[in-house]
């Protein structure tokens, strides 16, 4: 149980994924449990572009390798071409289990490295901005025209990032704020984790104030792990979202903030161009997008410039 509150035991996490492999262990043919070709490779990189917007690297092949190889023992397929000829032939046919398939495929795919309040800076810029922005809809609300803020994390994982926008939010504007964070991500598997709420009781970059004030503590089959509060919770909506391809009216209303950290480094230039012009359209007018701290782009004058370390208005 979590206190204060009685609530069943979680289940069981998925097991995760192991390590890929790195290129000097990648095993070779005669070794392999499964065949492997260049061809291959190139197919789940054409793959993952069309679908995705993923620009795999040369070189990533023990990666590819180490990650679609419990897909194959799971399909069923011994050579990479078997299971991406069955890949490609279920995405033709269309319908749920071609949505199914992809989504698998993807979710070995997308990398997911996140923490809790991961590159501070950035959220004493958004209490800051939350405070600011909280004061001129609340002198709209007097004459009828204020809304709520409304915030996107665009690429959610295992919720860390949401909930640390949450905390930012409380902690600015208390926990009766009309906010809400819409956290989306490509992989459904890390949307399910972060829809749960549950984190390890020494998760990285959690204050010992943090934790007291607004995670629940685990006992018994729960013991070190934490659960984010409820007034956390009520602030995000998760929500599977293809940046590529997505249906963007999906989204709502425009947002007054995005962050999409360390994200845009796994595209090519093109798909970023298409990412930040629906990015831009999807803000309010000076609004802001956060961005990890080595991407950069200031190259689209037109439609951002530069306000902050890695935050950007919208022109």
């Amino acid at each position: 149980m979590f206190e204060p509150s009685n609530i069943a035991p979680l289940p069981t996490a998925p097991a995760a994924l192991p390590p890929p492999p790195s290129a000097s262990t990648l095993p070779r043919a005669g070794d392999a449990e499964f065949a492997m070709t260049r061809t291959d490779f190139e197919q789940v990189r054409r793959i993952i572009h069309r679908h995705a917007g993923i620009a795999l690297a040369e070189g990533k092949e023990a990666m590819v390798y180490g990650r679609l190889s419990r897909r194959l023992r799971e399909s069923g397929h011994a050579t990479f071409a078997g299971y991406l000829q069955h890949l490609e032939r279920t995405v033709a046919g269309g319908g749920a289990a071609a949505e199914a398939e992809m989504q698998l495929f993807v979710n070995c795919l997308t990398t997911n490295l996140t923490s809790f309040f991961r590159e501070e800076h950035h959220f004493a810029a958004l209490a800051e901005d939350l405070r600011a922005r909280a004061a001129h809809a609340a002198a709209g609300a007097a004459t009828g025209a204020g809304n709520g803020l409304r915030l996107w994390c665009s690429a959610a994982s295992t919720g860390e990032e949401p909930y640390t926008l949450a905390m930012t939010v409380v902690e600015s504007l208390g926990a009766g704020a009309r906010v809400e964070i819409v956290a989306s991500d490509i992989d459904t598997q890390v949307l399910a984790t972060a829809q749960r709420g549950v984190y390890a009781a020494d998760s990285r970059g959690l204050s010992a104030e943090r934790l007291r004030r607004h995670f629940q503590r685990g006992t018994g089959p729960n013991e070190g792990r934490i659960r984010v509060r409820a007034e956390l919770a009520r602030l995000v909506r998760f929500m599977p979202f293809n940046l590529v391809n997505g249906d963007w009216p999906r989204l709502g209303q425009p947002f007054d903030i995005i962050f999409c950290r360390n994200v845009m480094i796994y595209f090519d230039m093109a798909t970023q161009r298409q990412v930040l012009s629906r990015m831009h359209a999807a803000l309010k007018p000076g609004g802001l997008l956060y961005v990890g701290h080595s991407e950069n782009f200031t190259e689209a004058r037109e439609l951002f410039r530069l306000r902050g370390k890695t935050i950007y208005e919208r022109v």
